[in-house]
Formats: C-alpha cells, structure tokens, sequence
C-alpha cells in the first residue's frame, strides 16, 4: 500500500480554493451567458413597459391586458403559416426562429385608436425572459387583417396560389 501526504498552509490552500471558484465561475459564465435574450429587444417585463412600448408603436390600448397565457412557439418550418408568421415578425425587427420549442408569455391589448377597423382589435405581445421578441395587431372583423405592431397600415397577406 502506498500513502503519499501533503502539507499545505493556510495561503496555499486559499489560494487553491480561490482558483477553483474562478474555474467554476467561469463554466457557469460560458454555460449560463448565451441563454439570455439580446438587449437590443424592447424592455418588456412589466406592463408599463409593454404599454410604453405599444405607445412608442402609435398604438393606444387598454391599460391591462385582455388575456396572458404562456405558449409555445413552434417551429418554423412545422407550417407554412409559422414562416409567414415569422416573416412578418421579421419585418419589424424581430425573429421567432431562436424561440422555437421554448416557452414565451403571451399578453393580448384591446387596442382603441384603430378607425378603419372592421371589429375589435387587438395587439398581441410575445415575451421571452423579460423582452418582447414579436407581435402583431389583428382585426377580429370579417376581412380583417394581422398587421406590424406599428401604424404604417395593413397590407393583406398575398393570397395562396
């Protein structure tokens, strides 16, 4: 049987302590780092920032959501309908392509100041760890359109060949 013994001083062994936590620290930077959302995607963890952002789109809501509930985006090429959604989402800034599989909060506003609208309408928010990462605005009334979340219009979807 061979036993081998090592003295180590109270230095030595803070020392030794010290790089293991910096090694462990490390692991934890590089694993933990890359699940978190861009900042550049808009604040949207409270209500108040939701509305500021709906505002800051020209859109005036009610000032609680109608309806939150957690979803699950799905992938993109599941449906042809996911990649038309995501082509809108696209156009305004946003891609859904690194949330498919996850699960996001969904918060639904009635919105007030839409005019031409052909029944209620409503903007949709998706949020993923505190930041908005798409939406859209939908017209519930025949004909009605689903839109940017800005004011820019409504153009309708091309339709199927």
């Amino acid at each position: 049987m061979f036993i081998m013994t090592a003295r180590l001083s109270k230095p030595k062994l803070i020392v030794c302590a010290l790089a293991v936590l910096a090694v462990i620290l490390v692991v934890v930077l590089i694993v933990c780092g890359g699940k978190e959302a861009p900042s550049t995607l808009p604040a949207g963890g409270t209500n108040e920032e939701r509305l500021a952002f709906l505002a800051s789109c020209g859109r005036s809501v009610t000032a609680a959501p109608t309806e939150t509930q957690t979803v699950s985006i799905p992938r993109l090429d599941a449906s042809d309908v996911m990649e038309r959604y995501n082509a809108l989402q696209k156009s305004q800034g946003f891609d859904l392509a690194p949330y498919a599989g996850k699960d996001v909060r969904r918060f639904v506003y009635e919105v007030l100041n839409a005019p031409d609208a052909k029944g209620k309408v409503y903007a949709t928010l998706l949020v993923y760890d505190c930041r908005i990462i798409g939406g859209d605005v939908t017209d519930t009334g025949p004909g009605g359109l689903i839109c940017a979340l800005d004011r820019n219009g409504c153009a309708p979807e091309p339709s199927e060949p």
